[in-house]
């Protein structure tokens, strides 16, 4: 009978063992998961704040590029419209030379054409007396 008591006994210290080991294994497991989940929120905190550090300087970046570009574009419309305003005082010139050139022409013509029927009339003249 001691034997079988001694087995019994036996028998039941080897299941509360195993019981011990397994509450242990839960409790394991059960605290694995905590630190999963708290590595995870973390991490997920890490990502959002790098997210939003990069949307900071991509606005930045964007902002100074506008302002480089609005810059730029400032400048070529005024170098243009310098541009225009020599090439419109150079056409303005180059038609004022034109223009005394024309004029002399005609004076010369004018001149020479008065001058040329003067003398027909002097010859007419001549010719009538």
């Amino acid at each position: 009978m001691k034997s079988k008591l001694a087995t019994i006994l036996a028998a039941a210290f080897l299941c509360s063992a195993s019981f011990v080991y397994s509450q242990d294994a839960a409790s394991d497991v059960d605290k694995a998961a905590k630190d999963t989940g708290h590595a995870t929120k973390a991490a997920a905190k890490d990502t959002a704040k790098g997210t939003e550090k990069a949307a900071d300087k991509t606005a930045d970046a964007t902002k100074t590029a506008a302002k480089k570009t609005g810059h730029a574009t400032k400048v070529a419309a005024k170098d243009t419209a310098k541009g225009t305003e020599k090439a419109a005082d150079k056409t303005g010139d180059a038609t004022k030379d034109v223009a005394k050139k024309t004029g002399h022409v005609v004076k010369t013509g004018a001149e020479d054409t008065g001058k040329g029927i003067k003398k027909a009339a002097d010859k007419t003249a001549d010719a009538v007396k």
